[in-house]
């Protein structure tokens, strides 16, 4: 289900329920839940599509008593590593992992004095659950701002280590860390200075990223060079509203470094005035009977006979347009021509008998 395609920094791993962070494990995909926490049905059920669409660990803010008391329930009910993500209070913390949560995220800048960070911190370690040091850009210690308020990167890395010491003291380890910002070059420095102190996991991510046009431009800048530099051992793309789409994306950024594959992978042409097919509505029909393929597939969707011939048989399979029809393409072979009417029916039946003879060939 992935390949590696670029030297990943060395790391000590982590352990999130059954899951591996770092050490060499493949990138893994998080989301977290827009659900009230509290509403239990409602955030099980939104963990539960994460899960289908491929999210591997799932966050769920603890803004109170009352989401803190849900959490033991929520966890018997998913299937994926469940971490809790707690501000300023770190009594929530503590219930959380009374409640058996398999990671905490805390933001150091706001969870309050090193004598309560370090209270977590022991309580973790009993339990053996992995803690997120998660600096944000917009939260720092004012202390570490520049002169004029502004946030550097060096300020991020050393509200890092300052609370990465602080849990080291406490003899705690398990640490992975996240460095977010909305500005990709200040988190990307962040993140390479903090690569040369520590050997944790890193948690990629652009904080605020935007909508799901503008932040997944961001995301796939930001968490895509991060990959490509071997700093990212978990991601996460965030943006506003649904989170499914977050996993659909950050599968997009794995797949098109080739670190990780999962489902398929459909390219098409921009078209042109040589486009003699309605692509715009057939690429809508493959994308839409794809959805829930999650075996990795490279499907070619091309408008014309000038690139389309040769990036068809460079997929897996694929159809190229021509006037009124088009070639079906399989390995790289013509398997027929196609009136236009039926590419979209042709393509999917041989997308259907490829994934028949995968899983026979696997069983």
């Amino acid at each position: 289900m992935f390949e590696l395609s670029f030297p990943r920094r060395s790391t000590t791993p982590v352990r999130l329920g059954g899951v591996q962070v770092g050490g060499g494990a493949p990138v893994t995909v998080q989301s977290m839940t827009n659900t009230d926490t509290a509403d239990v049905e409602k955030t099980t059920a939104q963990i539960a599509a994460l899960a289908g669409a491929g999210c591997e660990i799932v966050r769920v803010a603890v803004p109170d008593a009352a989401a803190a008391a849900c959490l033991r329930r929520i966890k018997e009910r998913i299937a994926i590593p469940l971490v809790a993500d707690i501000h300023f209070d770190y009594r929530l913390a503590l219930a959380a992992l009374e409640a058996g949560v398999d990671g905490l995220r805390l933001n150091p800048g706001n969870i309050g004095s090193p004598d309560r960070v370090a209270a977590v911190a022991r309580e973790a370690g009993r339990r053996g659950v992995p803690i997120r040091v998660g600096v944000n850009a917009g939260s720092l210690e004012r202390r570490l701002l520049g002169t004029g308020g502004e946030v550097t990167a060096q300020a991020m890395v050393d509200s890092a280590l300052e609370h990465i010491r602080l849990l080291e003291s406490c003899g705690f380890s398990a640490i992975k860390i996240s460095l977010k910002s909305p500005d990709v070059p200040l988190m990307l420095e962040a993140y390479r200075i903090l690569a040369s102190r520590v050997d944790y996991p890193f948690h990629a991510g652009v904080t605020e990223a935007g909508g799901v046009l503008s932040g997944s431009v961001r995301s796939a800048v930001g968490i895509g060079l991060l990959l490509a530099e071997g700093l990212a051992d978990t991601i996460r793309v965030s943006l506003t509203g649904s989170p499914l789409p977050e996993v659909k994306v950050a599968y997009g950024i794995l797949g098109a470094l080739g670190v990780r594959k999962r489902g398929p992978d459909i390219i098409s042409c921009p078209t042109c005035g040589r486009c003699r097919i309605d692509l715009v509505r057939v690429l809508e029909k493959v994308e839409e009977r794809l959805q829930a393929v999650d075996q990795p597939l490279k499907v070619a969707v091309m408008g014309c006979v000038v690139n389309g011939p040769g990036e068809a048989r460079q997929a897996d399979v694929g159809i190229a347009g021509g006037r009124g029809g088009g070639i079906l393409f399989r390995g790289g072979q013509v398997v027929r021509t196609v009136p236009e009417g039926e590419l979209v029916d042709a393509l999917l039946a041989e997308i259907d008998v490829m994934l028949a003879d995968a899983a026979g060939h696997h069983g």
